[in-house]
């Protein structure tokens, strides 16, 4: 797994760790914390077909319901059926167990590195 700085971001909160031609997907720490306590997920199956900045999902918390949008094009490989069951693995370790998909890409667009990424957020 890459390392935070090495991760690329967009600006809907989404981290990709696109090492080889399977991208892993999931929230960053920011949008967990935004969202609240992640009470549920809902992914796409594998075997579908995604386009960059397609809803793809939600996450439900306590406090309101977000949107994933697919960060890359390409056709779902995995997804993490440990965050379907234990949702709150979101908000603990969003950047290690709590990645939410795989893709095989299709289509990768240009995403923001972490400087980039933390002056969206005002983290910088």
């Amino acid at each position: 797994m890459a390392t935070e700085q090495d991760l690329k971001y967009t600006a809907d909160h989404e981290w990709v760790d696109a090492a080889g031609d399977i991208a892993t997907v999931g929230i960053t720490a920011y949008a967990a914390a935004q969202l609240g306590d992640i009470v549920f997920v809902d992914l796409p199956s594998v075997g579908d077909e995604v386009e960059a900045g397609q809803v793809i999902g939600e996450l439900e918390s306590t406090k309101s319901v977000g949107e994933l949008f697919c960060p890359v094009s390409g056709t779902i490989t995995e997804v993490n059926d440990e965050v379907t069951a234990s949702p709150e693995v979101v908000n603990s370790d969003p950047f290690g167990a709590g990645w939410l998909l795989k893709v095989q890409v299709a289509e990768l667009p240009e995403l923001m590195d972490k400087a980039a990424y933390d002056a969206l957020t005002g983290a910088a």
